[in-house]
């Protein structure tokens, strides 16, 4: 019981400040609303990290590795910047091509979906040494791929891949912990 109000602290504390993307067409059942990137990026992939999403890249350092190629299950940190002051969370669940991948990943469009879960949007490299370093990433409201180049560090990887189906089950759960539901 301890271990669960510790866990729940922790979820509740940290966050991000980006605002939210529309969930994608093929979600299942509604989920909870309020949900920051950093709670939900450490309930679906496992990786137990906390602080400000920017601060991961550094912070992960000792316990796991990082890298540059994308893997499901990795967490896609990026940067600070005057649009994402606190950085923001992204968890990989597919890679579609060496250069795009798709996330899940809460807290990120703008509008009423304040604080929702988007599953399966696209991430583009646009990097100049195709090493992930700038991102493009999907834009619910235009269905296109947004125009604003994003800097990341690159991936946390996860102590192992994951299965990109076994992720999209575990996305419920992952947003109701995240929530503090359950």
């Amino acid at each position: 019981m301890l271990q669960r109000r510790r866990l729940l602290l922790l979820l509740s504390a940290a966050g991000c400040a980006q605002r939210p993307r529309e969930p994608s067409e093929a979600a299942a059942a509604p989920l909870p609303a309020g949900i920051s990137c950093v709670p939900f990026a450490r309930a679906l992939s496992g990786i137990a990290l906390a602080g400000d999403a920017h601060l991961w890249w550094h912070a992960a350092a000792p316990r796991y590795r990082r890298g540059t190629v994308p893997v499901p299950g990795a967490v896609l940190v990026f940067r600070r910047s005057a649009r994402l002051p606190q950085g923001h969370l992204a968890v990989v669940v597919r890679t579609v091509g060496p250069r795009e991948i798709r996330v899940t990943h809460a807290n990120w469009a703008s509008g009423s979906a304040r604080g929702q879960v988007a599953e399966d949007q696209s991430v583009v490299d646009v990097s100049p040494r195709n090493d992930w370093s700038s991102v493009r990433v999907w834009h619910p409201a235009s269905g296109t791929l947004g125009v604003t180049v994003f800097p990341a560090w690159g991936f946390i990887l996860p102590p192992r891949p994951a299965d990109p189906a076994e992720l999209a089950a575990r996305v419920p759960v992952a947003a109701r912990l995240a929530a503090g539901t359950l």
